[in-house]
């Protein structure tokens, strides 16, 4: 049985990320920052630290 597992941006940790251009197998863009790239995470557990980190790093700014 094949396990559907959640996909999370590398960025922010949004799990609002899409696969936009599956001809080239693997660019997927985050709606929430705007990454675009072949990494994604399927980790929630490093997502939830990524998004933590990332908006740490927004109120700096």
């Amino acid at each position: 049985m094949s396990e559907f597992k959640k996909k999370f941006c590398p960025n922010c940790g949004s799990s609002n990320i899409k696969w936009t251009i599956p001809q080239l197998w693997s660019i997927w863009e985050c709606f929430n920052c705007g990454y675009r790239g072949s990494v994604v995470i399927e980790n929630d557990e490093l997502a939830q630290k990524i998004k933590k980190d990332y908006k740490a790093k927004q109120k700096e700014v």
